[in-house]
């Protein structure tokens, strides 16, 4: 859709532009034919099938302004893309979008938005950067942690003679009530637990340590304010239990038998997999920092001036991004801001000085991309489609198909871009230990 939208830039102050977007009237009537349709859907008209009334009859019967109204809501979100990447802006921030009046039959449709972009850099020495890089190390302790969660999952419960402790899995009866009356929810039988979990109401399982098979316990809580059931919140309970059975983790012995479970002939072989495994890890969280520190080196002999309002609008941007991928989670916002004792101010205010370097990055990257006159060939591009392809769930072809009608071809190819200036930086340095 970017062909269809024409676009001046103005440059203002503090790092914003304004960009004036016109969209043809070719295109305009375009969007008016496919509101109209859309509307037609639900109309009868005498002479005509439902759903298959011509455009100009249902402009004519419901009134261009309307539809044209609709046209615009329907297509204002894509105009406004297609408008920034006409005007080849890094936009931060949320726009402020001003709709000129609605065009008359014939006539293109204007507006502009304000909205502040990445800044500039202006760059200093960054290449051949003495950079710090440590070396990679796998100490013993991370070997054996891994193989104690490997005798944790094939560990097995067994019955036993004795009082429940915290790491014991108890398996009960319990009866719940509030005020003498039973409540909704408040019963189970041969309900397994692990004490000392927290799966149950804070309060609950502490109070079934030391218990033994065949004893019977009053266990008195008071369920969380935030407590999901809101008839049960904030309020008193009492909970008569029913031990039936105490059962506790038995680890398998730490030897050969062990390995051959895993799938190794030795206990030695497990430990040498293990370590080779979290050494490969281990050396690409050292290469990932080292990239990181390269870049930083290259913005730390940078000038990058970040007026305040764009370090706020990125903070608010990376806020928003946190947010969508907690409520994948199930977790809602206000449920985070409970849990972590934040306020959404604090968040924002907290997260200022990594929204500040992120643009800083960002606008060094984009420097070195212009100096060195990088761009991605079409090989690289196509290795790269390669790559993300199977994510995708699609092959190389489709994905650039996908990306040339989504007008996103242009984006890939900066974050390639960007991607090679970050390995010039990164190849060119001289690690330090």
């Amino acid at each position: 859709m970017a062909e269809t939208v024409t676009t001046t830039v103005t440059e203002l102050p503090e790092s914003r532009v304004r960009v004036q977007a016109e969209v043809p009237a070719a295109e305009v009537e375009k969007r008016v034919a496919v509101a109209a349709r859309a509307l037609g859907r639900n109309l009868r008209i005498p002479g005509f099938r439902k759903g298959k009334v011509p455009p100009p009859v249902i402009i004519q019967r419901v009134g261009r302004e309307a539809v044209l109204d609709e046209a615009v809501r329907e297509s204002i979100a894509g105009w406004y893309t297609a408008a920034i990447d006409a005007a080849k802006v890094v936009p931060v921030g949320e726009p402020n979008l001003d709709l000129d009046e609605l065009p008359g039959e014939g006539e293109p449709l204007r507006f502009s938005i304000e909205i502040g972009v990445r800044p500039e850099a202006t760059l200093g020495q960054y290449e051949g950067l003495e950079v710090g890089k440590r070396d990679p190390e796998v100490a013993d302790e991370a070997i054996d942690n891994e193989i104690n969660q490997l005798r944790d999952r094939m560990a097995k419960l067994e019955t036993v003679e004795r009082p429940a402790a915290s790491g014991d899995y108890v398996v009960m009866d319990f009866l719940g009530t509030l005020d003498g009356e039973p409540f909704g929810g408040g019963e189970g039988r041969d309900q397994m637990v692990e004490l000392g979990s927290g799966r149950l109401v804070p309060g609950f399982e502490e109070q079934l340590e030391g218990a033994a098979a065949g004893e019977d316990r009053t266990v008195k809580i008071e369920f969380p304010e935030d407590y999901g059931a809101e008839d049960l919140a904030g309020k008193e309970a009492e909970f008569a239990v029913t031990v039936k059975e105490v059962k506790a983790k038995e680890l398998p012995e730490l030897d050969d038998d062990l390995a051959a479970e895993a799938g190794f002939d030795t206990l030695d072989e497990l430990r040498a997999d293990i370590r080779e495994r979290i050494s490969e890890a281990e050396s690409g969280r050292v290469e990932a920092e080292f990239r990181e520190a390269a870049l930083d080196a290259a913005v730390a002999n940078a000038t990058v001036e970040v007026p305040e309002a764009l370090v706020e609008a990125r903070s608010r941007e990376l806020w928003d991004q946190m947010l969508h991928s907690l409520s994948h989670q199930g977790i809602s916002k206000e449920m985070y801001l409970q849990i972590s004792g934040r306020s959404e101010d604090d968040i924002l205010a907290d997260g200022k000085a990594d929204a500040e370097l992120q643009l800083k990055r960002e606008a060094v990257l984009a420097a070195v991309v212009e100096a060195e006159g990088i761009e991605p060939g079409e090989g690289e591009i196509l290795a790269a489609l390669e790559e993300a392809a199977p994510q995708e769930g699609t092959s190389a072809k489709k994905l650039l198909e996908r990306m040339k009608s989504a007008n996103r071809l242009d984006t890939f190819k900066a974050e390639l871009a960007n991607r090679k200036a970050l390995d010039l930086l990164t190849e060119s340095a001289k690690p330090t230990r």
